[in-house]
């Protein structure tokens, strides 16, 4: 089974507002997910990012994969870095 770790989509119409949640790549992007990450709000000024960085940082472990908008929100907040050096063994 291919986990990914993507975007959910929610809000209203023209007011997106997505939630970061862990996923198994052939259900549909809306559809069932495994667990919840976090949120992402793009509307607010700055965006506005919550995210459980141990969860993240787990499922990193266990072979999820990001999505490149996932993996950029990581970026920004820290997690790929600490996960590359975590794998480094630094």
């Amino acid at each position: 089974m291919a986990v990914k770790i993507r975007l959910k989509r929610m809000g209203a119409k023209k007011a997106p507002f997505y939630r970061v949640v862990v996923a198994d790549s052939r259900s549909p992007r809306d559809g069932r997910f495994i667990d919840t990450v976090g949120t992402y709000n793009p509307l607010s000024t700055p965006a506005e990012v919550k995210l459980d960085e141990e969860k993240a940082m787990k499922w990193l472990n266990d072979g999820a994969i990001p999505t490149d908008t996932v993996k950029n929100l990581f970026s920004k907040a820290g997690i790929m870095e600490k996960f590359h050096n975590e794998r480094q063994g630094k």
